[in-house]
């Protein structure tokens, strides 16, 4: 079993003492909980594995709520929203932002719980709504029925990426699929043999933007 005191091999570079940062502690953070897993993290350990005082978290984040905050934050930065498809129709800037924020969240599995539980709210996120609404709106989508639409979007987005996360960290291994060869497989089993993890997000998506282009239309 590999032990949790020591940092992880994805740890970032750590920065002078003097210029210790919310977004390196928020990073050093997410490094452990891909390593480690949520359950295994706490602020004492964040602050071993980086080398500083123990407690030299708190000086940065008031409690450790905060600080999965901050690594909300730094997943949603990880989206690199900037180079979306900004120009072209709002449908393909929408399924481009879902299938980069799934990615995401699907490179660290352990994390998606701390991404799912709590808005965002980093001046970056902030912009990217506001983008996203006067996008809609230059389209012909009333800012509240935008609004609706990224709501629908992002949630089933993060719910299918929390879906994914807890089979590939062991729920998968509890199926209890009947084998091909057994007289208890049926037309279900079959269609999921015929099918892979995760396949259907896209056909998820399609589904709904092509629901909402048709109300808005």
């Amino acid at each position: 079993m590999t032990a949790d005191a020591g940092p992880p091999s994805g740890l970032p570079e750590p920065p002078t003492r003097p210029t210790l940062t919310r977004e390196y502690l928020a990073a050093a953070a997410l490094a452990l909980i891909d390593a480690h897993g949520l359950r295994k993290f706490s602020m004492r350990k964040l602050g071993t594995a980086v080398g500083f005082d123990p407690m030299a978290a708190y000086r940065h984040y008031d409690d450790q709520e905060a600080l999965f905050d901050g690594v909300a934050e730094a997943l949603f930065t990880e989206i690199d929203v900037d180079t979306l498809p900004w120009d072209g129709p709002w449908q393909e800037l929408a399924r481009q932002y879902c299938l980069r924020l799934r990615d995401t969240l699907l490179r660290h599995p352990h994390a998606v719980q701390v991404f799912a539980t709590r808005p965002v709210r980093s001046p970056a996120s902030i912009d990217t709504g506001v983008r996203m609404l006067t996008k809609l709106h230059a389209e012909g989508v009333p800012p509240a029925d935008a609004l609706r639409v990224s709501r629908c979007l992002r949630e089933f987005t993060v719910g299918h990426a929390m879906a994914i996360a807890v089979t590939r960290l062991g729920a998968e291994r509890r199926s209890r699929r009947p084998r091909p060869d057994s007289p208890d497989y049926n037309l279900l089993a079959e269609a999921a043999d015929a099918t892979a993890l995760g396949d259907h997000f896209e056909t998820g998506l399609t589904a709904m933007l092509h629901g909402f282009g048709h109300s808005a239309g």
